[in-house]
């Protein structure tokens, strides 16, 4: 049974939410992050090494150690999202929706009839509670990812499907789709502007704003209204602490 408040919950009083990202398949790793002071911790199937059974093994190691799974599907597909789901996650951000249909097809993924076309059979998500059908119509988050400028320009369409939760934004994608490099893009009016344009149409909506980053933007990304923030990722973090370390060994 899970004890310990949602995502959705969290959103709902209007709280911020904070997170990390694994990239590497490791039950150690994930466990490891899990413990630590953050509200989700997201496997990210997309761009990190983990697969399926991965996936399976890293949820267990992050409810034990009191983290809330959640993971980033490779593509739009319905099929991969209802196992993501099954696997005990209690959300899925859904790469590259740029249309209306497309941010629908989530939500039919990821809801039960009659709100959505989800399959029933969670092997594994069941033990998330004794009511697993009431708590995943509470409890999963529907996260679409914004990172295009196709996506910009149908926001509002995007925003107004029933169902979605939050948003996620991809900065470098966006970036990259609009022109720029993938990073350092901060104070550059084009991308500026679309986030600011992102967070005022999920107010609009009801929606909360993600984006991904680390800790050294977390403050900016909090003035600039964003209420989900990835603050740190496995394989980031590792190589920096370790290059800290090496550094520092050879200047002694």
């Amino acid at each position: 049974m899970i004890e310990r408040n949602t995502l959705r919950q969290m959103w709902s009083t209007g709280a911020e939410t904070l997170g990390a990202w694994l990239s590497v398949p490791s039950v150690v790793s994930a466990e490891a992050v899990a413990s630590c002071d953050l509200d989700y911790v997201c496997v990210d199937l997309q761009h990190g090494a983990a697969d399926y059974s991965d996936l399976v093994a890293m949820v267990q190691a992050i409810q034990l150690a009191g983290g809330i799974p959640i993971a980033r599907a490779p593509w739009n597909d319905h099929g991969i999202i209802g196992r993501i789901l099954d696997a005990g996650c209690h959300g899925v951000i859904v790469p590259m929706v740029n249309t209306a249909a497309q941010a629908q097809a989530v939500i039919a993924a990821c809801r039960y009839a009659p709100n959505g076309q989800r399959s029933w059979g969670p092997t594994l998500a069941a033990r998330n509670a004794d009511d697993y059908r009431t708590w995943a119509d509470q409890s999963i988050a529907a996260i679409p990812m914004i990172e295009t400028a196709e996506a910009l320009r149908n926001l509002d369409d995007i925003l107004a499907t029933p169902g979605i939760d939050a948003i996620y934004v991809g900065p470098a994608d966006l970036a990259i789709s609009l022109g720029l490099g993938p990073t350092g893009n901060d104070g550059t009016p084009i991308f500026d502007d679309a986030l600011h344009h992102i967070v005022d149409a999920c107010r609009r909506h009801g929606v909360v704003p993600g984006i991904h980053g680390s800790a050294s933007v977390a403050a900016l990304r909090r003035s600039q209204g964003f209420r989900m923030i990835t603050i740190a990722s496995d394989i980031v973090e590792m190589r920096a602490g370790i290059a800290r370390s090496a550094t520092q060994a050879r200047s002694q």
